[in-house]
């Protein structure tokens, strides 16, 4: 596990030199894909250098990326790649995106890396070696979750309204919002993160692609959090939702975004 782990902040490194590089770029490229979101010229040299790497020193491993699909889906052991989550963000010249790089080993995301280099933030973890985070020239400092027991002292952390009514999960949504104390549209990436630091006590997300939450559910976990799908089963290949707790929080917060039946 150190190993893997040891190779997923490598593709970090690499994918944060030509990520930053394109950053505020004045010939930055920037299509919209079929589903209407954009992708840059950065989404792919990303994860055309991570594929490049791990072919190198992992070649008998499968690869999932975003913008490239994914290899044999059937391997046990699959890296799974967003080059850049926040795109809108990135090409926006807002600093919030990262590079996600997960490792499934069988059905279970074992190893996670978040790298945020534009805030000069790091994340990572593996199955049984804890979770860590690094802010621009301080040393790894272990993540823990918050200590929080009640809703009414939480701290929600989301990413858009719309996306909860458009999956027809708006009044669930609405109910712990108005039963939390603090509410932040935070996004993508961080909002998983700041509960994975104590600074968050509830993330949730109704529609997702596997890339968008693999790498984060090692990073909660180790950090002594729940992580697990809006319905509650847990976070695999199939998953599509996302709901992160302290885990004192977690049945309390899968049950109010239940549907009503």
């Amino acid at each position: 596990m150190q190993d893997d782990l040891a190779v997923a902040l490598r593709l970090a490194d690499a994918a944060d030199a030509i990520s930053l590089e394109r950053f505020g770029a004045a010939d930055l490229h920037v299509v919209a894909k079929p589903d209407l979101t954009p992708v840059s010229d950065a989404d792919l040299a990303v994860e055309q250098q991570i594929r490049a790497l791990l072919e190198q020193v992992r070649p008998e491993d499968t690869v999932m990326g975003e913008e490239f699909g994914s290899g044999d889906e059937t391997a046990r052991r699959r890296w799974v790649i967003d080059p850049i989550d926040g795109t809108k963000n990135f090409v926006r010249g807002v600093p919030v995106w990262a590079t996600l790089i997960a490792l499934f080993d069988g059905d279970e995301p074992v190893v996670g890396v978040v790298s945020a280099p534009a805030l000069a933030r790091r994340w990572w973890a593996a199955t049984g070696l804890g979770a860590f985070a690094s802010f621009a020239d301080r040393g790894a400092v272990p993540c823990k979750v918050s200590g929080v027991t009640d809703l009414a002292d939480a701290s929600v952390a989301y990413s858009d309204r719309e996306e909860w009514i458009r999956a027809g999960r708006i009044a669930g949504f609405d109910a712990l919002l108005a039963s939390a104390w603090r509410t932040r549209g935070y996004g993508d990436f961080w909002s998983y993160l700041l509960v994975a630091e104590g600074a968050a006590d509830i993330a949730a997300e109704p529609e997702l692609n596997l890339w968008d939450l693999a790498a984060l559910v090692p990073v909660v976990r180790e950090a002594g959090g729940v992580f697990t799908d809006v319905g509650g089963a847990p976070i695999g290949p199939g998953s599509v939702s996302a709901l992160a707790t302290n885990g004192a929080l977690h049945e309390i917060a899968r049950a109010t975004l239940a549907p009503a039946e």
